[in-house]
C-alpha cells in the first residue's frame, strides 16, 4: 500500500480560544499530507491539473480522539486504501508523541474541468 508521513507543528492561528487545534484545520492537514504523498512519488497536483485531471473531495470522515494544542508537533500518516477507475480513498492517522489523536478518511473523485467524472490517469491508479 502507498503511504507516507509528514510532520506539522500546530500554529497559533490554527487554534481556538481554548488553545485547541480547530477541528476544520484537520482537513487542511489531510490535504497537505495527501499533496506531500503525491510529491514523494514524483508528481504534484499541478501536474494532474495541467493534464486535465482534478481530484475533488466526494466524502470525508474524521474521528477525534484527543485534542491537539498550539505548538504540538504532529505526525500525519497517509495511506492510499483503494483506487477505482474514478476514485481514490485515503486514510489519515494523526499522532502526537506516538499517540493516535485523530483518524480520518477521504474519497476523492477524478473529474474534468467541467466537473464530470473521468477516469484517473493509469499511473495514479497503479502507484505503489
Amino acid at each position: 500500500m502507498l503511504s507516507g508521513e509528514i510532520q506539522i507543528r500546530v500554529r497559533y492561528a490554527e487554534t481556538d480560544r481554548m488553545g485547541l487545534l480547530h477541528h476544520a484545520n484537520y482537513l487542511v492537514y489531510f490535504e497537505q499530507a495527501r499533496t506531500e504523498l503525491l510529491r514523494q512519488h514524483g508528481a504534484t497536483y499541478k501536474d494532474l491539473e495541467d493534464q486535465g485531471y482534478y481530484l475533488v473531495i466526494a466524502k470525508v470522515e474524521i474521528k477525534y480522539k484527543s485534542p491537539a494544542y498550539y505548538d504540538d508537533l504532529l505526525t500525519i500518516r497517509t495511506t492510499v486504501l483503494r483506487t477505482t477507475p474514478v476514485r481514490i480513498e485515503h486514510r489519515y492517522e494523526v499522532f502526537r508523541e506516538g499517540v493516535l489523536i485523530c483518524e480520518g478518511t477521504t474519497t476523492l473523485a477524478c473529474v474534468d474541468k467541467q466537473g464530470r467524472l473521468q477516469a484517473m490517469p493509469r499511473w495514479l491508479m497503479e502507484a505503489k
